[in-house]
């Protein structure tokens, strides 16, 4: 027998689930419910409205989020073996990346 284990508390809590999910299969489920009766029911909740900030973000957004021409330049290169990472521009993008992100956490 393990420490802390009682058979009867084991014994109620499942009996207890068992009891729950014979409740869930006899009462219908609402979607079910809303499907059957054909009428669409307004939702619950609260309304939300976004913010001029928040509607512009997806405005500003260009279609194209990176150059296709590059990207296609530098898989040629890696597949011909030319290619070539600049490892001082790598380590100056990841200092900066950092430091702005230090800068925001701190508030």
């Amino acid at each position: 027998m393990k420490i802390g284990h009682n058979p009867d508390t084991a014994t109620a809590l499942s009996k207890a689930a068992a009891n729950k999910q014979q409740a869930k299969a006899a009462a219908p489920a609402p979607a079910a419910e809303e499907a059957a009766q054909g009428a669409p029911r307004a939702a619950a909740g609260v309304p939300v409205t976004l913010s001029a900030a928040a509607r512009g973000v997806d405005a500003t957004k260009s279609t194209a989020d990176f150059d296709t021409a590059k990207v296609k330049a530098i898989k040629a290169a890696i597949e011909k073996g030319t290619f070539r990472v600049d490892a001082e521009a790598v380590a100056d993008k990841l200092l900066a990346n950092a430091y702005e992100t230090l800068s925001h956490s701190r508030g």
